[in-house]
């Protein structure tokens, strides 16, 4: 397996979180789960499989689950025993083989190739993509046997993160798959992936938590916290476990209420409180605060855009009275943050950048307000 030395960060592990090969256990995703154990009791398995949903809601925590149960569990035998077929496996659980389940959590196990962003020597930081480089180690990995004829299992995490080259490389092992190989691809956008990437996998769709079980995994997660704090996590985080843990390390909760506070005083913003914010996330070293508060920005504006279009009353629905005002928040949604995002990237001022996007918003709750 190839991985990052302990001491430094990983790319594919969430802020507040532990890395997803330690959990050993998963709370939802019950449809992927069913669709991949019927698809090993049926002997379809495919080689690659694509598993695709928004940030945080345990797509990694997913992969891994199916990475230990290929790397314990033999495979099916092709031929009928003297007691008929064998009992159809109803569960994902490690099977009988539980040497490599250490070596999973140590980053060892020489069945497991990880790809992900690596560190950049130079710089000092995770690189940006997963290079060519990085998909170019699979030579290696697939260059030595397996000495127990067991399969092998590759983790792309997230695949959205390749740049072309690395796709292009990753397609050409898509299209000729090592034999008893099964790549595990997590992707939050699978739309930026080619097309022909796409096509040589087999989508496990998963969705955002409900209700109760986002609260049965901030319980395990977050026992130390209040039960009226992992609420309020919970509502801001829309089903996404990771999201609610990001919240937590940033005091995301209250930086919410914060944006909440000042959309309810527009239009006419509260200009002060504008300045206060702006602030508070230009310093240096609040690059994650700022990032947070540009995704609590876009799900505030997305609730806006919904109650215009869908109708609701909730305390910001005033400021898009009809499905024309909603479609122009929808748009905002898109435009604002993307703006300040494109501004940070090529290090111009923060506090510049996000009192106007604050500023811009507020007079687009003027012009839908009259009727502009």
């Amino acid at each position: 397996m190839i991985g990052i030395a302990p001491d430094l960060p990983e790319p594919d592990r969430a802020e507040g979180a532990a890395h997803p090969r330690f959990a050993m256990s998963l709370v939802g995703h019950e449809r992927a789960q069913s669709q991949f154990l019927e698809a090993v009791n049926t002997g379809r398995l495919h080689h690659a499989w694509l598993i695709t949903g928004p940030p945080g809601i345990g797509k990694a925590t997913l992969a891994w689950r199916l990475a230990r149960f290929l790397l314990t569990t033999p495979e099916p035998s092709s031929d009928a025993s003297l007691f008929g077929a064998p009992e159809p496996l109803t569960s994902l659980d490690p099977g009988p083989d539980t040497a490599p389940l250490s070596r999973v959590e140590a980053l060892s196990e020489p069945g497991l190739f990880l790809l992900r962003r690596g560190w950049d020597a130079k710089t000092k930081k995770l690189r940006t993509v997963i290079t060519v480089d990085e998909v170019r180690a699979l030579n290696g990995f697939f260059a030595l046997s397996r000495p127990d004829g067991g399969r092998r299992v590759v983790i792309v995490d997230a695949a959205d993160e390749m740049n072309a080259n690395a796709a292009n490389a990753l397609l050409k092992r898509l299209e000729e798959p090592p034999a008893q190989t099964v790549f595990l691809l997590v992707s939050h956008m699978p739309s930026r992936l080619l097309p022909t990437i796409r096509s040589r996998c087999r989508t496990l769709p998963c969705t955002r938590l409900p209700e109760a079980q986002m609260a049965e995994v901030l319980a395990r997660l977050l026992p130390d916290t209040p039960a009226d704090e992992r609420a309020a996590l919970a509502q801001l985080a829309d089903g996404s476990p990771g999201t609610a843990l990001r919240l937590q390390v940033h005091d995301g909760v209250s930086l919410g209420r914060e944006i909440d506070a000042l959309l309810a005083s527009m239009p006419g913003v509260d200009r002060m409180r504008a300045v206060a914010l702006a602030a508070g996330l230009s310093a240096r070293d609040a690059q994650d605060k700022r990032s947070l508060c540009l995704d609590l920005m876009d799900q505030a504006m997305a609730r806006i855009a919904r109650a215009g279009v869908l109708g609701g009353d909730g305390p910001l629905a005033r400021l898009a009275p009809d499905p024309d005002a909603g479609r122009r928040w929808a748009q905002a949604q898109q435009d604002e943050s993307a703006r300040v995002r494109r501004g940070l990237a090529v290090n111009l001022d923060a506090h510049s950048l996000i009192l106007d996007m604050v500023l811009r918003i507020d007079k687009l709750a003027a012009d839908c307000a009259a009727g502009r």
